[in-house]
């Protein structure tokens, strides 16, 4: 693949993420939104009781509305970019798939392993949910988690194209997620916790928000392979251009 194709799927790959962040942002707002606001009510209600009250310095309605839609678009445009990057590479090289396939496999390698697995062991939080003085503790604990998570998804396929051979595609497949489980969960078991829930947030809120976020993700991750396959197939693998018949009138 030549430095002009690559340069062209990855303006696509963005583009493809600034439209699948579009609908990621629809979904924040209209499902995401109502846990938030629950969160803050509590975290308010919690300042007024201890007496403790900073000052807002973007309101809420800013925070909803421009500052999401800012927030997941750009992360849509940087997923893009970098996912179109990775599209370059795995394309012929994980299988004999068309390009649709192979960036909705790659989108979907991609949620699992930069996004699933990570919040499986360090979960979302709404406002009122952490305490700030482990805020970089856990940023980093998360951080690893995800630069484990894919470093592991990279092994379990290299691990399975080298059992194919003698195993079978689908025996190699299945060799290469058992292993790749046995070894997230080691990971999980080993780093250490951080969760710190405060006493009395309610369960219902804490659980909507988690969902919402798992939904925001999939929604973005989901849109970006079904945008992006389209577009890197009419890059890679154009239809023919159909014959152009000219109709001449003759005298």
């Amino acid at each position: 693949m030549n430095s002009v194709t690559v340069r062209t799927l990855l303006v696509r790959g963005m583009l493809a993420g600034l439209g699948a962040g579009a609908l990621a942002f629809v979904f924040a707002y209209l499902i995401g939104e109502g846990p938030v606001d629950a969160a803050i009510a509590f975290e308010e209600a919690s300042s007024h009781d201890m007496g403790a009250m900073g000052e807002e310095l973007v309101s809420r309605s800013v925070q909803s509305t421009a500052g999401l839609a800012t927030g997941v678009l750009v992360y849509g445009v940087a997923i893009g970019g970098i996912v179109a990057l990775v599209f370059c590479f795995a394309l012929g090289r994980i299988g004999q798939f068309s390009p649709r396939a192979t960036a909705a496999l790659v989108a979907l390698a991609g949620f699992l392993t930069a996004y699933l697995v990570p919040i499986l062991k360090y979960p979302a939080n709404p406002p009122a949910v952490g305490n700030p003085d482990t805020l970089d503790q856990r940023t980093i604990l998360f951080v690893l988690m995800i630069a484990l998570s894919v470093l592991l998804g990279v092994a379990a396929i290299l691990l399975g194209r080298r059992l194919a051979p003698s195993l079978g595609n689908w025996n190699a497949s299945l060799t290469a997620g058992g292993a790749f489980l046995a070894a997230v969960t080691v990971a999980m078991v080993f780093l250490p916790s951080g969760e710190n829930t405060p006493k009395g947030f309610p369960a219902t809120t804490l659980w909507e928000f988690r969902i919402a976020s798992i939904g925001v993700q999939a929604v973005l991750w989901a849109a970006f392979g079904v945008l992006f396959g389209y577009l890197a197939e009419r890059v890679l693998a154009p239809k023919p251009a159909r014959a152009k018949v000219s109709s001449l009138t003759t005298v």
